[in-house]
């Protein structure tokens, strides 16, 4: 069984149920944000279920250089602190710069570390100290038990507010594989695990300019992995993933999540059942 950590309102791990970590890939629009925070805020309440919101206030890895990239640092802080103070969720971005740090761990509950920074030991060192959570996207490019070197950098600034996300793995040029023993060799680092069904069915840089995605495969995936053992799932939403501004293709609509959400849930019970 993994370390049971809390983040605001949000406990996840230690066999406690399923976590949600939810939003739109970045930051389009303060009235929009609003509302699918709001939304996910009454979907953690009815289901019983910690909900973890997630925004990117700059998108700094995508994959054109005119491509959308959020509202920057100060704007887009502004906004996920009025997630909090209204919605009284916790809050996750990514940071891609240890200039950003400092400001970021005045807002983030949790601060992530993209997948292609992972290795980079001045940047999780930097977020380490702050105190906060660190939700380390697993790199592409890495093995599952390549992740011990990354917990050990950052236990080694006394943070231990630590959690795991596998997000697929390179399979060739513009695409990925997610390899479900995966998510077991990374729980046996102790730290709570979490599942990025949506950025695992990314076709990377599959449009040219942009990344593609297959949505179609987010629920099997998600289903698979919830039936091996984890203890969040991370899921992109949208109001209109077709018009979103970035990560559209693989995000997924907020209309029928609730009934993806509970067929998890249901699965979720009986395998933590069965870990006790």
């Amino acid at each position: 069984m993994t370390s049971e950590l809390t983040f605001g309102s949000c406990t996840v791990g230690g066999g406690r149920p399923l976590a949600l970590i939810a939003g739109p890939c970045v930051i389009e629009d303060e009235a929009a944000t609003l509302r699918i925070a709001a939304y996910l805020k009454r979907l953690g309440e009815d289901l019983g279920i910690g909900v973890i919101f997630k925004a990117s206030y700059d998108k700094a890895n995508r994959t054109s250089g005119e491509s959308f990239r959020g509202p920057g640092l100060a704007e887009g802080l502004a906004i996920l602190a009025k997630v909090k103070r209204e919605y009284g969720l916790p809050v996750l971005s990514d940071v891609h710069d240890t200039a950003q740090v400092e400001s970021a761990a005045e807002v983030l509950d949790i601060l992530q570390i993209p997948a292609f920074l992972c290795r980079q030991t001045d940047l999780l060192m930097a977020v380490a100290r702050t105190g906060r959570g660190v939700n380390v996207k697993k790199g592409q490019f890495l093995a599952p038990w390549d992740l011990t070197n990354i917990v050990h950098k950052i236990e080694s600034c006394g943070n231990r507010n630590i959690l795991l996300t596998e997000r697929g793995s390179s399979f060739g040029y513009n695409n990925l594989v997610v390899d479900m023993r995966s998510l077991v060799i990374m729980r046996e680092l102790g730290y709570p695990v979490v599942f990025d069904a949506t950025h695992s069915v990314q076709l990377p840089g599959g449009r040219g300019n942009a990344s593609g995605g297959e949505r179609r495969f987010v629920g099997p995936l998600s289903r698979a992995a919830a039936a091996v053992g984890i203890d969040a799932l991370f899921w992109e939403v949208h109001e209109n993933p077709d018009k979103a501004l970035c990560d559209g293709p693989n995000s997924l609509h907020l209309e029928g999540l609730r009934e993806r959400v509970e067929a998890l849930l249901a699965i979720d019970r009986i395998v933590k059942e069965s870990e006790r």
